[in-house]
């Protein structure tokens, strides 16, 4: 993004609220609020420190205002720009500049969602389009069914290249004590559940999970002073290219294309210089059209990338270390959790799913169905 400067701030704080089923009649609020107070403790600063905040969620219309009053302060920044999933990353992008113009000295960026607990229809209400509606889509999975019955017949991609996915997420989320699933996971039992909208099965598809966190940003002067390493923000892309899958402009070509050159671009950076991949896999093929779109590997050739274990704990690329939307957890709008996994990926942080000499990291938002796509990279010190 024109304007902001590479590593000019820094995530200093990170922290998942309760995730998976959460206690009766909490709230999303409440949610956002005890992530808010665990990134506080993960970076010594206090809540009085706070005068930028950023939030989104589904369940409130005007979040900002209700998680403001929940917390008793009266930011001097506030942004609740919601844009689906991808939100939390263009939050990134506007805390930095919020940050770089001195409109706010600590910004907290946070989320929250009980849908699990609730219902999923309850928790987010779908508008009437008089364009598909009629059609009785089964959204959004059909959308991104789409998308990916358009990519197996152009490119050949298959159902087994799909499901390797699946495994991938599965197979990182072992590793990962909060993550909801806990069970091995297969191609063949990928394969043989229950169709939800081909060619999807019920495990090509996100988790339905309770949820939220917060993540903290500063200056990278005043970072540098706090408890944890500061992991800077090197850079920032976005897109927003449809809002329906109807009018979506190629159904196998998505807004990670231009949000990730930008984002590249910014830090400086290509994609072989990115040591962990972190990605918004609200579906299978989300997966294989974001290393498309984000340059690791040609479009069309997704599917044959991510064969063979190649993005799973050992390959060649880590994708999704924590397990991802599919086997982590997915309280409807992810991407916080991306940028909270690749935080504490760059700091050293994840135990048995570390990986190794890590220091540099992508963070990529999906929002909508497809609809809106937003890139940030981050950077350890070694990288500024």
């Amino acid at each position: 993004m024109d304007g902001l400067q590479r590593g000019s701030a820094a995530i200093v704080g990170v922290a998942e609220a309760d995730l998976g089923a959460v206690a009766p009649d909490m709230s999303a609020i409440d949610l956002m609020a005890q992530g808010i107070q665990r990134a506080l403790n993960d970076c010594g600063l206090r809540l009085s420190d706070v005068d930028g905040l950023l939030c989104a969620t589904a369940q409130s219309r005007t979040s900002g205002l209700s998680l403001a009053e929940y917390l008793g302060i009266s930011p001097a920044f506030i942004d609740t720009t919601i844009l689906g999933g991808s939100s939390f990353m263009f939050h990134v992008a506007h805390a930095q500049a919020a940050l770089q113009l001195g409109l706010c000295k600590v910004a907290v960026i946070a989320y929250g969602s009980t849908q699990r607990t609730i219902g999923r229809r309850q928790a987010s209400v779908r508008e009437y389009n008089p364009y598909e509606t009629p059609f009785r889509p089964f959204l959004p999975s059909t959308a991104y069914a789409l998308a990916a019955s358009r990519h197996m017949h152009e490119f050949g991609t298959t159902r087994e290249q799909l499901a390797a996915v699946a495994v991938a997420a599965r197979e990182w989320a072992l590793l990962n004590p909060a993550a909801w699933e806990k069970k091995p996971l297969t191609i063949p039992e990928v394969l043989s559940a229950r169709m939800i909208s081909y060619p999807f099965t019920v495990r090509d598809c996100c988790l339905l999970t309770d949820g939220g966190g917060a993540v903290i940003l500063t200056s990278a002067e005043r970072a540098r002073s706090l408890k944890k390493p500061p992991v800077y923000v090197l850079g920032c892309g976005q897109a927003i290219t449809h809002a329906t899958i109807s009018s979506m402009p190629d159904l196998t070509v998505t807004g990670a294309l231009p949000s990730g050159r930008a984002a590249y671009a910014m830090a400086r950076l290509g994609p072989k210089d990115i040591d962990v991949v972190e990605l918004y896999d609200a579906f299978t093929i989300n997966t294989i059209l974001f290393l498309e779109d984000l340059g690791f590997c040609p479009k069309g050739e997704g599917g044959p990338f991510v064969e063979g274990g190649r993005i799973a704990p050992g390959g060649g690329l880590p994708v999704n270390t924590n397990g991802g939307g599919l086997s982590y957890c997915h309280p409807g709008m992810y991407g916080l959790f991306l940028l909270i996994e690749a935080t504490r990926q760059l700091r050293g942080e994840c135990g048995a799913r570390q990986v190794a000499d890590c220091e540099t990291a992508i963070a990529h938002g999906n929002g909508g169905v497809l609809s809106s796509q937003s890139t940030v990279i981050l950077g350890s010190e070694a990288t500024i």
